[in-house]
């Protein structure tokens, strides 16, 4: 709607996981580097974990972009959860093995004979669960078990897991021990800085063929402390706000464009306890004085 009016070639700001326009931050890029190192090596279990909207699966969509499938065999199970079945189903469903039977025994017996089979053709298997913070604690120790799977000293088997903060203490949980010691790479995925953020909206901008001064800075110190560095919320504000400067004729996004955008939603994750540290709140301080306002009270009216 808006992309004509401020030239741009495509929304910079969708909420769509988008791996080819990924924003690299420090953080994004050691998760991402543990990734590559879960998938590139004979590791056992990968986990990566981060707060709702932080680019996880963003990530595994960059990641699985880049795979040599020549080399690799890759199964992706999208959501974890007990209601749509048990682990080996969702693997036979995410590697098109063919099955005779749906009791779980046999469905152990396709799952181990197809990871001979690629082993046998020269490829490594993975299977990324994304959202893994559903499965179950059962479904966990299915998991230990695919793990014994091996042939000649290798695994035959890698596993990625992505999820939120408390796909964690599944780990902690009684009787998990066995699983915890499998785990050879992970990483807790923070929300961005301020610097990242501003980084991340004019990146997505520049992507699309916008100019990078299509927010103002006070705009952009606002984004940040509303958002907490979460790219989703980030993705919200901005899209939100680029409608409203349409819809008003405004070229540049400023602080009242953005302030109107908040105030204006109930939903969507802005209005939540924030990540109270003492970048957001310098941050806070730097738009009051540009602006001599409050943002709290001006969001409240």
């Amino acid at each position: 709607m808006y992309s004509n009016f401020f030239s741009l070639k495509d929304k910079p700001f969708s909420l769509i996981p988008d791996g080819d326009s990924v924003f690299l931050s420090p953080g994004h890029t050691a998760a991402f580097s543990m990734l590559e190192f879960g998938l590139l090596e004979q590791v056992g279990i990968t986990v990566i974990t981060g707060e709702v909207g932080s680019g996880k699966t963003t990530l595994v969509r960059h990641l699985l972009s880049r795979i040599d499938y020549s080399q690799l065999t890759v199964g992706l199970i999208g959501t974890a959860h007990s209601s749509y079945g048990t682990l080996l189903k969702w693997i036979v469903t995410a590697f098109r093995i063919s099955i005779e039977s749906n009791d779980e025994s046999a469905l152990l017996q396709s799952v181990q004979q197809f990871l001979v089979d690629q082993y046998a053709s020269g490829k490594r298997t993975v299977v990324i669960v994304d959202e893994a913070q559903n499965m179950s604690t059962q479904d966990l120790e299915s998991l230990r078990l695919l793990t014994n799977i091996n042939a000649d000293k290798n695994q035959l088997l890698q596993i990625i897991l992505i999820g939120q903060p408390e796909l964690l203490q599944k780990f902690f949980a009684p009787g998990m021990s066995q699983l915890a010691q499998r785990v050879s790479a992970e990483y807790n995925l923070s929300p961005l800085s301020l610097s990242d953020t501003l980084g991340y909206v004019r990146h997505r901008i520049e992507s699309v063929g916008g100019q990078r001064d299509l927010f103002d800075l006070s705009s952009l110190l606002a984004v940040y402390y509303f958002s907490g560095g979460l790219p989703r919320i980030i993705n919200t504000l901005c899209d939100g706000a680029l409608v409203v400067a349409y819809g008003k004729s405004i070229a540049t996004v400023n602080l009242a464009i953005l302030l109107e955008v908040v105030s204006s939603k109930r939903i969507g994750g802005i209005h939540r306890d924030g990540i109270d540290d003492p970048e957001r709140e310098a941050v806070r301080n730097t738009v009051l004085k540009m602006n001599d306002i409050d943002l709290y009270s001006m969001v409240q009216r």
